[in-house]
């Protein structure tokens, strides 16, 4: 289990101390795509779906996503985050809708699985809010672009 900070010497998991790290601003930027046909994308940029703002709810369930995440993953910790933005855009490239997640604090550990939490769940929210039109959407691309802070520093992912 060498590498892997989430596993004791015997291989059982469990929650990184962080206790002796310095407290330090820290970022993460996370992104997916929800892919629709272009007539349930229509439905959502017109504000036509009976279910009411698909955006704006899919933004409030983000950002409510990312301050739980502790809560949804075991051994995350919770984090006095200081900022939570979502940005849903809609991309008639695809069809569909993207969502990227910034989330800031400052703290002993990063933000990456809340930014990750946060696009993940405006994109589950998107999804319930249009089923009824379209069950074959596609939540796809999850992935985090950036986290910069902490020791490990910087990270961008590759396009």
């Amino acid at each position: 289990m060498a590498g892997l900070s989430h596993f004791d010497e015997a291989g059982r998991a469990h929650m990184v101390d962080v206790s002796d790290k310095p407290v330090t601003a820290r970022v993460a930027v996370a992104r997916g795509e929800v892919r629709m046909s272009a007539a349930t994308l229509a439905l959502v940029t017109e504000g036509r779906a009976d279910k009411g703002d698909v955006l704006g709810v899919a933004r409030l369930a983000g950002i409510m996503a990312a301050k739980r995440t502790a809560d949804l993953i075991p051994l995350c910790h919770p984090l006095p985050i200081t900022k939570v933005a979502l940005d849903l855009t809609p991309d008639p490239g695809l069809p569909g809708i993207v969502v990227e997640a910034t989330v800031r604090t400052g703290g002993q550990t990063g933000v990456e699985m809340e930014a990750l939490t946060a696009v993940s769940v405006a994109c589950l929210t998107i999804y319930d809010m249009v089923k009824a039109v379209e069950k074959g959407m596609e939540i796809t691309g999850i992935r985090l672009l950036l986290k910069d802070g902490g020791k490990s520093g910087r990270f961008e992912a590759t396009p």
